[in-house]
């Protein structure tokens, strides 16, 4: 390829290194011109032009590019049209994403003009997420480098996903006087949400004196009880293990099982304990796994959770990068124009699980209360229902039996939360982990007390995020002031499934970086009913 600047006498054929801007219209980048080219440019004065002339044996960059994608393969994975150079590969299932470093510094290494960039190996991935780029730099690449490089992609994976399987999960919790009851529980609930992405479910817990013996009780309890998914064992001890013989690696012992690494180079994460019972894997969790934060618990359950058997090397050699503390290694946010466009699918979680409790002891419940005949519930699910959102998911919880009553008929899906007594981020957490919202490409969050949200309010917040590119966080106002409901892109789902007590995703939404767009909806945005006065002077009337 001859690159250069090429007389307007000798151009026909070349391609353009740079766009030209022309009184009639503009020519991009990469444009090839022809005969009928030449008199245009001369007639607006252009003499010459920067541009690429092919040689034989030059393969062009969308070619190039493409030949490159076409040379790995393709299972569980998506990739882009060739554009620019450039072709974009996705994840097409929620999993674990691994490249060899290897491999993809060998390519790297053919040419500069020949580029391969991917995520980090064994880095948790969603469905829809971006994993790699093929990039050709010049317009046009040699032949021959360009089929060495695709001998280095079909000779060994240069990256794949290895999709999550489902596991019947069983918990056994030790305790100790010192160990508050409400530790335990928590506990149980961020396990609960990190099984989420696999379709994995904890099934069942157990908690014994922190001993070797009960331990090892408990842990061959589990293992007589069948199971239609495999299975996996994870102990969380009521104190740090300190040492090889301490409970947890013991009691594995001591249950007919082998320990295969105690402690990792990852913080926090330390004093994980890894082994197995037979093929059953069994992970002695750090405490720092009570938290919803990444920690290396999160590494070695992937990697389970993804079909992998780690090894005692492969946990030594995790200390690169195992300094989590102020480090976040999923996915981010990536521009528009390099990540894939997602279709718009927003689903709605309508929030319906709060106790009420401005309401009064024993009083009636706010979202029994009917406006115009209907109780506000089901008016706030109809008006979701009546929007462009895909699937509505009514979480509830307080009063559960009489708010499924008053949705009754209605095309939603409702989902219990058990846990609704300890603030909003459970239910958010709930309505996040049905399929449907899991899907989507946003999730409109909905307070189900707004009775002046209508259809076409969500139906404004649902455009506007389409125009984002689901992209933005879309959040209603009025006047200025922030309300709600607000749409949240599935690059935060994540974050959302993190949150603990009782807040909402709002500092999620001021500290994530991603770009929040306003809608102004009203009054409706700000008039939420709390207290009988508000409920009666917003129209409505008391029941129930």
């Amino acid at each position: 390829m001859k690159f250069g600047s090429f007389s307007i006498d000798v151009a026909d054929g070349v391609i353009l290194a740079h766009a030209l801007k022309l009184a009639g219209g503009s020519l991009p980048k990469g444009y090839r011109i022809d005969a009928s080219d030449i008199a245009r440019l001369r007639g607006e004065g252009i003499e010459h032009v920067i541009a690429a002339r092919m040689e034989p044996g030059d393969i062009g960059e969308d070619e190039a590019a493409k030949r490159l994608a076409d040379a790995v393969a393709p299972d569980h994975l998506r990739f882009s049209e060739a554009s620019t150079g450039r072709v974009n590969v996705y994840s097409t299932v929620d999993g674990l994403f691994i490249a060899s470093r290897t491999t993809v510094d060998r390519l790297n290494r053919i040419d500069p003009a020949i580029t391969l960039a991917c995520l980090n190996d064994h880095v948790p991935v969603r469905k829809g997420d971006m994993v790699a780029t093929f990039k050709i730099i010049p317009l046009a690449v040699s032949s021959a480098k360009l089929e060495t490089a695709c001998e280095v992609l079909r000779a060994t994976p240069a990256f794949e996903v290895k999709p999550f399987a489902s596991r019947s999960v069983s918990l056994i919790a030790t305790e100790l006087p010192s160990l508050k009851p409400a530790v335990m529980d928590k506990t149980a609930r961020v396990l609960s949400r990190r099984l989420i992405a696999s379709g994995s479910h904890l099934v069942r817990e157990a908690r014994v004196a922190h001993r070797v013996e009960p331990v090892a009780k408990a842990l061959r309890d589990v293992m007589g009880v069948p199971d239609e998914a495999p299975k996996l064992l994870i102990l969380f001890g009521a104190s740090a293990v300190i040492d090889d013989k301490d409970v947890i690696p013991e009691a594995i012992r001591q249950a007919g099982g082998e320990v295969v690494q105690v402690g990792m180079p990852v913080d926090p994460g330390n004093l994980l304990v890894l082994g197995h019972i037979g093929d059953i894997p069994v992970i002695g969790a750090p405490g720092c796994a009570r938290s919803p934060k990444e920690n290396g618990f999160d590494w070695v359950l992937d990697r389970i959770l993804a079909g992998e058997q780690p090894s005692a090397i492969d946990i030594s050699g995790m200390g690169v990068g195992g300094l989590l503390m102020e480090i976040q290694t999923r996915p981010s946010i990536r521009e528009a124009e390099a990540r894939y466009v997602p279709a718009g699918n927003v689903a709605t979680v309508l929030l319906a699980a709060g106790k009420a409790s401005r309401m009064g002891e024993g009083g009636p419940h706010k979202l029994l209360a009917e406006f115009d005949g209907v109780p506000l519930i089901r008016r706030s699910a109809m008006n979701a229902i009546g929007s462009r959102s895909s699937s509505v998911i009514v979480v509830t919880g307080h009063r559960k039996n009489d708010i499924e009553a008053a949705l009754s008929g209605l095309k939603a899906t409702t989902v219990h939360n058990p846990d609704f007594a300890s603030g909003m981020a459970s239910s958010l957490a709930t309505g996040f982990s049905v399929e449907q919202a899991r899907e989507a490409d946003g999730i409109l969050v909905m307070l189900a007390d707004m009775p002046g949200v209508s259809s076409g309010d969500l139906d404004a917040l649902i455009t506007a995020f389409r125009q984002a590119n689901g992209q933005s966080i879309i959040r209603a106002v009025s006047r200025g002031k922030r309300g709600n409901p607000v749409i949240i892109p599935k690059s935060l789902f994540d974050e959302v499934m993190r949150l603990e007590g009782d807040v909402g995703a709002r500092h999620i939404i001021e500290t994530s970086g991603v770009p929040v767009v306003d809608i102004d909806i009203g009054d409706a945005a700000h008039l939420d009913v709390d207290t009988p006065e508000a409920v009666v002077a917003a129209g409505g009337i008391l029941k129930g």
